[in-house]
This record gives structure tokens, C-alpha cells and sequence, in this order.
């Protein structure tokens, strides 16, 4: 395309964007831009304003080119709408992290008696002022995007976009007016959205998501949770005195080492979080008082059972934000059972100039620390500034449940699965916080282990952490297995007392030892 033009001839439709006719012309897409009237004209374009995109445009902005973004949120099906910042800003990440923080503050007022201070038997929990101060915090870096994009000379356009072609994208106002663009590169970042059930009665009527806990200014009251794949919010909703019920149909946190997903799920019930396992729900119906009525039933026995509730909360998969782009008008290719985009180690689609990263991206971790990275290197390369591509292998996690879970590198079971169970050798000890003790709280569930590869010097696959603070233990030692520790060099690693962090190096009892790993002493 560089030799050549798409000038295009606007064909009008009964609805929606303009249908465009291409023609090969001398002059290059730029030439053809400034021909069309309202017609832009960038060296790249960004496709969803989220974590990966703004970072991806305020580098390549930062790096001298002339950068645009597209964003757009259409309201969930309650009415929820936000800001600029995508997922993590709005309605992941922050807001659940915040949510979280109020929940352990809870426990630690339970605590704080043990510890000489005089509190109240009753200590009420206030939703309302809770929720007016995340979502205060969470419209405060809505604005400082913005802010940082002028700041940037990134043109940001709040316009739902869609391909025309290749070069091109229409983008539509809430008032239905009409943008073109044009761009010598075009990076797609429009993350996924929330999956409602399509099977189930009452479903989409009376169900909220992730999309709106975070937004509710009331409380959900007692809430059911449908989870085969979030905890989180679960967790602090208990946490906040709330009655709490998971179902789950077959496994929690799928994808995760199940061990640990065990531990986890045990820890919350132990807390009054109330779990139906093998279960699923066929309706809901709203009844008089206003309250829900949800009928399920138990795979096993084939029993059917029901429940009220005040809220339903459906947390059972995302859906990447695709079907709307018009992706087949410029040639982009998507996997036809996840719709998300086909892209390559470069971060490229099926269309050399045209990129994918993040959520909607085939193959790649739906976490906001990875799609950010990918964007800032993608944004480089771009510019001719670096060749670095994006590693995806032992990026660390962490699951902000009330006890929190932090990992990195591999499971036990994809350990085995790889390298054979004669092969892996795996350390473990379950402990106590120091915290815990003059509180006198239970701390079965606190539990670590490390997956190595038994042949000397036991390179480490993969790190599981359960207990406070999982994440800012992990996050140091990602670094390390980042690069090729050994579990030879992390027990030559001096821990720092008294923590959490310190009993990763005093791993000594192997799982084929069979002794007790439980530690004792200080």
C-alpha cells in the first residue's frame, strides 16, 4: 500500500456508517485521506481506550507520531456507564482492589480488640460512602487520562469506531454523527465485556455483572454469585457483612493450580462465604416484594432447588469486544469459537499494519500489566525505537480474594503435564503470619509451594503464595524466576524478618518427602 492510494467513494446505506467503495489510485492512503471530506489522518490509530491502548498511544505519541483514539463504552444492559480507562479503571482492577481493601479493613476491626484497642461490638459497614469514594477515585483517573492524552497531543474521539477498510475507520457519535479516519497503523484494544447466560430464563431482566457491582449506590444486599470464574467479588461482598452464596457448576478458579484453588474456596466458607457446588441455575423470576427468586439444580442428584436473593451476580466468562468493528471489511482474521483476534509474536493480525493486544487478542493473559507492556513495545517498534517483543511466559498474578493468592510460572499439574511427574520436584510449607497470632485468627489455608524441576540446580516453574498481601510478595519474586532462578539460588536468599515474603526461602520439605510441611517457631 505504500505506492498506492484507497480512495474511497462514500455508496449511502439506510443506517449506520457510510459503505465504501475502494479504488487504486497514485498517492498513497494519505493522499486519499485528505481527499475525502472529515476524513483524519494519523500515523496510528487506537481502537479502545483502555490499559493497553492509551498506553500503547501516549508512547507512540511520545515518541513523535501522530496518534488518535477511538473509544466508546456502550452502556451495560443495567444503564452502567463510565469513563475513559477501560476495564481495570472502571469496572476491574481499581474498583475491586478498593472494594477488597473495605473488606479486610473489616477484619482487621475484628482484630484490633486483641490488640489493646476498645471498638464497638457492632461496627456498621456504609455501601453508600464506600461507593462514593471509589467511584470518585475511579472518575479522577478517568480525567487524568484525558488529561494526559492533551498533554501527549493524542486526539481522543468518543466514537464507537468500525472498519471500512484497511486504512479506515468510521466512528459514530451517541448522536449519530459521523467520523472518518484514516492511519497508517491501526492497534485494536477493545478489551471483552461481561457474558450473560442466553439460556437462562430472567437472566439478562434481572442480572447484573461486574459491569455494575462496582457502580451500585445502594447496597446489593444478600447476593448469589454464579462463578466458575470469580471469587473476588464474593469475597469482599461477604466481607462487608453481606450473605454471600457462590454457585459454581464444575471447578473455581479454572486455569489456576487447583490446590490452591481449594484452599482458597475452603478459606472463604470457613469465613461465611456459602458455596453450591455442581449446580446450575434454569430461571429467575423478579417476585412482588422485589426481591429474586433463582431455580437451579444439582447435577448429580438432578434435584431441583431454589433461593432468594436481592442481587444476582453473573461472573461466568468475558466476550472480547469484536462483533462490532466490521473486522471482515478489513481483512482481520478472528478464531470463530472465541471471536477473538488471530495475531502473530508481533502483536499482528491477519492484515500486516493492523495490530491486536490485550483481552481481544487470541492466546494472551486477560490481565491489564500484560496488554500494557505489549502496547508501550508494540508503540516502540512502530516508531523504529526497539525490536523487543512481548514475553507472555511467567507473568505474575494475583487473585484478590479475602485470603489472597498470588502465582507465577507454572501449576503443579501443567508442571507435570510438561516435564513428567518423576521430573518435578515440589516444595511446601503451610504457615503462620505474625499478624495472626495475637489475633488469634485461623490460618490453615495459608499455604505456599514452589515447582521445580528436580534435576539439579532445580530451575523454578512456578511460584503459589496463599496469604496477606499475596501480590506484593509475588511481584518480587517473579522478578527472579523471571529470570531462571534455581531453587538453589532462592535458599541462598536471605529472607527478611519477620514476613510473609521471608518463608518462600525457607522451603525445604518436597511433597515426595511426605513429612509435615507445617512450619513451627518464628
Amino acid at each position: 500500500m505504500a505506492a498506492m492510494a484507497v480512495r474511497a467513494a462514500a455508496l449511502p446505506r439506510p443506517a449506520g456508517c457510510l459503505w465504501w467503495r475502494t479504488q487504486v489510485a497514485a498517492g498513497g492512503v494519505r493522499g486519499a485521506a485528505r481527499d475525502a471530506a472529515g476524513q483524519q489522518d494519523y500515523d496510528l490509530l487506537v481502537i479502545g481506550g483502555g490499559s493497553g491502548g492509551l498506553a500503547c498511544a501516549k508512547e507512540a505519541a511520545q515518541l513523535g507520531k501522530k496518534v488518535a483514539v477511538v473509544d466508546y463504552v456502550e452502556p451495560s444492559p443495567r444503564g452502567t456507564r463510565w469513563g475513559l480507562g477501560g476495564t481495570c479503571v472502571n469496572v476491574g482492577c481499581i474498583p475491586k482492589k478498593l472494594m477488597h481493601q473495605a473488606a479486610l479493613l473489616g477484619g482487621m476491626i475484628q482484630d484490633a480488640p486483641h490488640y489493646g484497642w476498645k471498638v464497638p461490638q457492632q461496627v456498621p459497614h456504609d455501601w453508600r460512602k464506600m461507593a462514593e469514594a471509589v467511584q470518585n477515585h475511579v472518575k479522577s483517573l478517568n480525567w487524568g487520562h484525558r488529561v494526559q492524552l492533551q498533554d501527549r497531543k493524542v486526539k481522543y474521539f468518543n466514537i464507537k469506531g468500525s472498519f471500512v477498510n484497511e486504512h479506515m475507520v468510521c466512528g459514530v457519535t451517541k448522536g449519530g454523527k459521523e467520523t472518518l479516519l484514516s492511519a497508517e497503523h491501526i492497534v485494536i484494544a477493545t478489551g471483552g465485556r461481561p457474558r450473560y447466560p442466553t439460556d437462562i430464563e430472567g437472566a439478562l431482566e434481572h442480572g447484573i455483572t461486574s459491569d455494575d457491582i462496582f457502580w451500585l449506590k445502594e447496597s446489593p444486599g444478600k447476593t448469589l454469585s454464579l462463578a466458575d470464574v470469580a471469587l473476588e467479588c464474593a469475597g469482599f461482598l461477604t466481607g462487608l457483612g453481606l450473605d454471600t452464596t457462590v454457585m459454581i457448576r464444575s471447578i473455581p478458579l479454572r486455569g489456576f493450580d487447583q490446590q490452591m484453588s481449594s484452599l482458597v474456596t475452603e478459606h472463604m466458607a470457613s469465613h461465611g462465604t456459602q458455596f453450591l457446588r455442581g449446580c446450575t441455575p434454569s430461571r429467575v423470576k423478579k417476585l412482588p416484594d422485589g426481591q429474586l427468586r433463582v431455580t437451579w439444580k444439582d447435577l448429580a442428584s438432578g434435584r431441583e432447588d431454589m433461593g432468594t436473593f436481592n442481587t444476582i451476580l453473573w461472573a461466568i466468562g468475558r466476550v472480547p469486544e469484536t462483533r462490532s468493528l466490521n473486522l471482515e471489511k478489513a481483512g482481520v482474521n478472528t478464531n470463530p469459537n472465541s471471536h477473538k483476534i488471530l495475531v502473530d509474536a508481533r502483536e499482528a493480525t491477519s492484515v500486516p499494519h493492523i495490530y491486536a493486544i490485550g483481552d481481544v487478542a487470541e492466546g494472551r493473559p486477560e490481565l491489564t500489566p500484560t496488554a500494557i507492556m505489549a502496547g508501550r513495545l508494540l508503540a516502540k517498534r512502530l516508531c523504529g525505537q526497539s525490536s523487543d517483543l512481548m514475553d507472555y511466559d511467567n507473568v505474575p498474578t494475583t487473585v484478590f480474594t479475602p485470603l489472597e493468592y498470588g502465582c507465577v510460572g507454572l501449576s503443579e499439574e501443567e508442571a507435570v503435564t510438561r516435564h513428567g511427574e518423576e521430573h518435578v520436584e515440589v516444595y511446601h510449607a503451610y504457615y503462620k503470619p505474625l499478624e495472626f497470632t495475637v489475633a488469634e485468627r485461623d490460618s490453615s489455608q495459608c499455604y505456599l509451594k514452589m515447582v521445580c524441576l528436580r534435576e539439579p540446580p532445580q530451575l523454578v516453574l512456578g511460584l503459589h503464595f496463599l496469604g496477606p498481601n499475596a501480590g506484593e510478595v509475588t511481584q518480587g519474586f517473579a522478578l527472579g524466576i523471571k529470570c531462571g532462578a534455581s531453587y538453589a539460588q532462592v535458599m541462598q536468599t536471605v529472607g527478611i524478618h519477620p514476613t510473609c515474603a521471608e518463608e518462600v526461602c525457607k522451603l525445604r520439605i518436597s511433597k515426595r518427602s511426605g513429612l509435615d510441611p507445617t512450619v513451627t517457631g518464628c
